[in-house]
């Protein structure tokens, strides 16, 4: 099963922080619940997303697609490298994962 539609849903109908800094400022404050990580996410920022994601327990979940299809999947004319979903809202990405 995809995981797009549930991605992109938990955007548009919950809370959560577009960016691979964005979201390692969410998993220091543990906030995230999940990051969605792009399979050519800069290495440096990826040690840290999980490094932070271990300390506070958060999953995470890699695409299969680059930065530029996951800004598309979340509607955004720019790469995306990382999202934390701070609240699903209609999503059930996290009973997914």
């Amino acid at each position: 099963m995809s995981m797009n539609q549930p991605i992109a849903s938990a955007v548009s109908t919950g809370r959560c922080r577009i960016g691979a800094k964005s979201s390692i400022d969410a998993l220091k404050k543990m906030e995230a619940k999940l990051v969605v990580v792009a399979s050519n996410c800069p290495p440096d920022q990826y040690d840290d997303i999980r490094r932070y994601a271990a300390m506070s327990g958060t999953k995470i979940y890699e695409i299969k697609g680059t930065s530029w299809e996951l800004g598309e999947i979340v509607g955004k004319p720019f790469m995306v490298s990382a999202i934390a979903v701070i609240e699903p809202g209609d999503s059930k990405i996290l009973e997914m994962v």
